[in-house]
């Protein structure tokens, strides 16, 4: 059993202000002292990156869909490991889950499966006594989650506070904050939500601290501490990467010797990977190089194996072509045999061009902004032996994307997507794996495990 004060910060629907007090609370606690562990939950990879400027400490996703239920309580452990306080950014609406699926993946579900006490930041800009029944609702709809809080947002006035919070007082739900709208903390969006960390860190850096200080004025931190320390002992032990790839590569001393160059697409362009893929990779015995697409010229030294993850090539579409010597290093490394892993911006990359600037033409496709938002989980099954996977194995994965790739002849298809429609997705051709699907190992350790075992030793 392991006792990690933690809290879910959780709202009735988007737009609340659910990312804009997490942030601020990760950091406010952060000032304090606290060693404080962040994590999202879902897919989202742009929050863990405010979690993290906020907290000095990798923003981890715990997504029960992706990684399934019965890794999420481990996930959090592991990531909490030596903190004063794990906090917990809910997803959409607190019983919002995957579609057409219950309650999988929700707030409401990870809360469960954390034990944990929730904290629903209420937008109130449009209501008085009203937020008195919304947050019974919310508290009473499931008696198995306890909503043991109210942070209220967006709040007009003094007098507004006042008579929101004389609404409450007999909710049996406690408030822990009061905050006033104020525009000068926000932050900025594009056409996939907030704009990452890494493409505005000196902005990102003030915009947390403001939270931080907007969030400390406005709430009670002692008492959302002591809440927090509520939250019973988790049972079962906290997931670890060297266990997960022993159990499906065998004993590090088996896999002893040189270590090969993994080097793993990052800056501004790729912005999206979850932490565990890194550790995974290391612990499958490889030395993980990160580099920049947008200004390194070449890949890293002695590189056998390449994973290019998610992000904004078409924001950085004509910076990425210009550098073609990277580019021709990328398509050298694919005919050489050594693995490669892309998904969704990887896939951009490797096509032959992206809203007609060229790319690195590892795959004979073209690459396209469109208006047409593709968004929802997926299940998969490989079709056949990749770079990650063995013909037939099953994935569950996520897509997220405004753009279209139109494939020449050649590639075969990576994924047969079995739910929620039945469709083949994505490239295999050669060592090279590449597709739209974000999947995140934790499920799967195999993956960084077989990519590892492919790659070239340095």
């Amino acid at each position: 059993m392991r006792s990690v004060p933690r809290l879910v910060i959780a709202a009735p629907a988007s737009g609340s202000g659910k990312t804009t007090v997490a942030t601020g609370l990760m950091a406010a606690f952060t000032a304090a002292g606290l060693a404080v562990s962040p994590h999202k939950v879902g897919p989202d990879y742009i929050d863990p990156g405010y979690h993290s400027l906020a907290t000095g400490r990798p923003g981890r996703n715990l997504d029960a869909y992706l990684c399934g239920p019965e890794r999420i309580a481990p996930l959090l452990l592991h990531g909490a490991a030596g903190c004063d306080l794990a906090l917990v950014e809910g997803v959409m609406g607190l019983y919002d889950g995957a579609s057409g699926q219950g309650e999988l993946a929700s707030t409401a579900h990870v809360a469960k499966l954390l034990r944990a006490p929730v904290v629903l930041v209420v937008d109130a800009s449009s209501q008085s006594r009203s937020v008195a029944a919304l947050v019974h609702g919310f508290a009473s709809w499931d008696p198995e989650i306890r909503v043991a809080g109210v942070i209220l947002n967006k709040v007009g006035s003094d007098r507004h506070e006042a008579l929101l919070r004389e609404a409450l007082e007999g909710s049996g739900v406690p408030v822990y904050g009061a905050l006033r709208r104020v525009g000068a903390v926000g932050t900025p969006s594009r056409h996939l939500g907030l704009v990452p960390v890494a493409e505005r860190r000196p902005d990102a850096v003030e915009s947390v601290a403001a939270l931080a200080e907007h969030v400390r004025e406005g709430c009670d931190l002692e008492g959302l501490l002591a809440l927090a320390r509520t939250a019973p002992p988790l049972p079962g032990d906290a997931w670890d990467p060297a266990r997960e790839i022993a159990a499906v590569a065998g004993p590090a001393a088996d896999r002893a010797g040189a270590r090969p160059v993994v080097a793993v697409a990052g800056g501004p362009a790729f912005t999206f990977s979850y932490a565990e893929h890194t550790e995974l990779l290391t612990a499958a015995g490889a030395e993980v190089v990160t580099f920049d697409p947008l200004r390194d010229e070449k890949l890293p030294e002695g590189t056998g194996g390449l994973v290019i993850g998610g992000g904004f090539p078409e924001v950085y579409a004509p910076e990425l072509s210009a550098n073609e010597s990277l580019r021709t290093a990328v398509a050298d490394l694919a005919r050489s045999g050594a693995p490669l892993a892309a998904e969704c911006a990887g896939l951009l990359y490797l096509a032959r061009s992206l809203d007609g600037k060229p790319m690195c033409g590892v795959l004979p496709a073209e690459a396209r902004m469109t208006e047409r938002l593709t968004l929802g989980y997926r299940e998969a099954v490989a079709l056949q032996d990749n770079a990650l996977a063995a013909a037939g194995t099953r994935m569950r994965g996520h897509e997220f994307h405004r753009t279209v790739v139109e494939p020449g002849a050649g590639p075969s298809p990576a994924w047969g997507v079995v739910h929620p429609d039945r469709r083949v997705e994505g490239f295999v051709q050669g060592s090279v794996h590449a597709s739209y699907l974000h999947v995140h190992w934790a499920a799967t350790p195999s993956a960084a495990a077989r990519l590892v075992a492919t790659s070239a030793p340095a």
